[in-house]
């Protein structure tokens, strides 16, 4: 009776949590369809503030700047995050692997605002003209730790010992690189990239520091529209950012999914196998 009141009190707490989180965001969503053009009564339905959004050139080229920044920063970052969680993973000396875990774990739990400032003043100190390079540099160097935490759980859960039988049997560091040791993270890379991605296409502290003139993203447009006055332009457009990082967050988990499933039943083959293969010996 104990531990049943204690559930239904953490599903209280926990939908509590959830309706503060997500009603002002239903609440934003629900007036970009207002046709009197304020958030003081809903007076009808209309999508007017999606079409003069869309009519808006240049916020499309914001939001395909927004796009681009974020797919490259996303493959930039999963290819070197990658590398350097296997790094660590084959790191012998346990202080220097420590070391390394310790400084990226700092970079994940740092405010978003002091590593934006940090990347400003260095840009200023190297004569680095602001604009998408330096928000392109900055969002791969916020999103490079992200992968290194999702790939290196995989590369712990990795059987080295397929890494060991294909190496006696003369396969080359490459081979085993390329159809041993990446098939067997592949899940964890993709969990990176969907996060980094995502991070990077939410980003507003860090890009508000070091985006130029001539450059700016969705989260910094959409900033500098509320401040300007309350538009349902805006509400739009934060719906729409809304509900995309809502699919992506909705890929990554059926990604995530897939390969439990992929895992499992692959596990279920060797054990059917080694199963038979008792029965053929006992035979």
């Amino acid at each position: 009776m104990k531990t049943t009141a204690n559930t239904k009190w953490n599903n209280a707490f926990l939908a509590l949590v959830f309706a503060l989180l997500y009603l002002p965001i239903f609440y934003l969503i629900f007036y970009s369809l207002n046709a009197g053009g304020t958030m003081n009564s809903f007076t009808g339905f209309t999508w007017e503030h999606y079409q003069a959004g869309f009519e808006d050139t240049r916020l499309i080229g914001i939001v395909l700047n927004t796009f681009l920044v974020a797919l490259l920063s996303a493959l930039s970052a999963t290819a070197i995050g990658t590398m350097g969680a296997i790094f660590i993973y084959y790191t012998k000396k346990r202080s220097t692997k420590n070391a390394l875990l310790s400084l990226n774990n700092v970079l994940m739990v740092s405010p978003d605002v002091i590593i934006g400032a940090s990347l400003l003043i260095l840009f200023t100190l190297l004569g680095f003209s602001l604009g998408f390079s330096s928000v392109l540099l900055s969002h791969i160097a916020f999103s490079i730790p992200i992968v290194v935490l999702m790939v290196l759980p995989k590369l712990y859960e990795m059987n080295d010992s397929m890494i060991s039988a294909a190496q006696d049997l003369g396969a080359s560091s490459g081979q085993v690189f390329s159809r041993i040791l990446i098939p067997s993270i592949t899940p964890g890379i993709l969990s990176g990239f969907f996060m980094a991605f995502t991070y990077s296409l939410d980003d507003f502290a860090v890009t508000f520091f070091v985006t130029g003139n001539g450059f700016t993203t969705l989260a910094v447009e959409i900033y500098s529209r509320a401040r300007r006055g309350v538009s349902l332009e805006i509400n739009a457009l934060s719906a729409l950012m809304f509900l995309f990082t809502l699919l992506l967050v909705l890929g990554y988990y059926f990604i995530q999914q897939y390969g439990h499933n992929k895992r499992a039943q692959q596990l279920k083959a060797i054990g059917k196998r080694a199963g038979s293969d008792k029965a053929v010996k006992r035979g």
